[in-house]
């Protein structure tokens, strides 16, 4: 397990492409998973390259990840195969004097690595209950818990966050020397950002019913 406030980086975790824009403060890691909502797994399958969105939450040095019981790629991925997690958050269109120069200014992290099925029944709640707080923080103290039914079709993967990198990109567009005197032409950025929408409640809910204050209250992803 990690130990160092820094990353390390591996032959596979590397930028080979702009690696000044890598950060190597292992709390950027930890900033980037935590905005994010979805992540991507992806991972071989038999002969087929599998990418899968999937939810997921952090626990420290460690990223769960759920899924059912009945998809290969979970079943795949519990054998201990090697695995990729990425988690993008774009925050920016980053537009250029020249076509070449457009960007995206955004957050992402990588996290290479062999997960491992949790079968431990204290550490399974342990982690659901950190992925429906990072998804739905409040829920798993408000609303019903999985019964064993449901839980029994639920699997849950452990990834160390050991072998990462974050690549971060963010500020105005790149010019070339070529395009300093164009004036004609307007560079810039619009940023874009999750916003949550007022909770609308469920056709079967009691109209008098309130919205509880977590989700009432809850704050948009930053």
């Amino acid at each position: 397990m990690p130990t160092s406030p820094h990353l390390s980086p591996t032959a596979r975790s590397t930028l080979t492409r702009k690696p000044g824009r890598a950060e190597t403060d292992r709390a950027e890691l930890g900033a980037v998973l935590d905005a994010g909502l979805i992540c991507h797994l992806a991972l071989v399958s038999g002969d087929s390259p599998l990418c899968v969105p999937t939810g997921y939450g952090r626990d420290g040095d460690t990223l769960y990840l759920h899924g059912s019981t009945g998809s290969g790629n979970v079943r795949t991925a519990a054998r201990g195969v090697d695995i990729c997690v990425t988690v993008t958050i774009l925050d920016g269109i980053v537009y250029a004097r020249s076509l070449n120069n457009h960007s995206m200014n955004y957050r992402c992290a990588v996290v290479h690595g062999r997960s491992r099925a949790v079968t431990d029944d204290v550490e399974r709640d342990h982690a659901l209950r950190v992925i429906s707080e990072h998804l739905t923080p409040g829920s798993w103290d408000y609303a019903r818990t999985p019964d064993s039914k449901e839980l029994a079709g639920v699997a849950v993967l452990a990834l160390d966050l050991t072998e990462t990198s974050v690549k971060i990109r963010g500020g105005d567009p790149s010019e070339q020397p070529a395009d300093a005197d164009r004036d004609d032409v307007w560079a810039g950025v619009i940023d874009v950002r999750t916003v949550l929408g007022p909770p609308r409640p469920a056709t079967y809910v009691p109209a008098d019913l309130p919205v509880p204050p977590h989700i009432a209250e809850r704050p948009s992803p930053r």
